[in-house]
């Protein structure tokens, strides 16, 4: 993901969804690339900041991250506790589950989703 400002989005990711930055590289052209681990995953997530081509306009529901846990009360709680805020829900599916947005920084939205017990 491109963002506008690299240092505020590692640390959104890291207060609200405890992710750790594993590495940091810039480019040849001068693009930083910082990459982010997921909890118990091997999943990384790419951010990239490149001041040379523009800022970054998000468009509406073009892309979004989801995150599984495991009480959403629990991480509303979390979210009270930093100052962050959802965007949308909590709100219960026909499945059981339950799921709500979080913005990121430039307006990515972020899902996060309890599944039924």
């Amino acid at each position: 993901m491109r963002v506008n400002d690299l240092e505020r989005t590692l640390e959104f990711y890291r207060k609200v969804f405890g992710l750790e930055v594993t590495r940091r590289h810039e480019s040849p052209r001068g693009s930083k690339l910082a990459f982010l681990s997921v909890p118990n995953s091997e999943e990384e997530i790419e951010i990239t900041h490149f001041p040379g081509s523009g800022p970054v306009q998000v468009q509406e529901d073009l892309m979004h991250l989801a995150f599984e846990v495991e009480s959403m009360d629990a991480f509303q709680e979390h979210l009270n506790s930093i100052g962050v805020e959802l965007s949308d829900g909590p709100t219960k599916s026909s499945s059981g589950s339950v799921f709500a947005f979080v913005d990121a920084p430039e307006g990515y939205e972020v899902e996060v989703i309890e599944r039924p017990k």
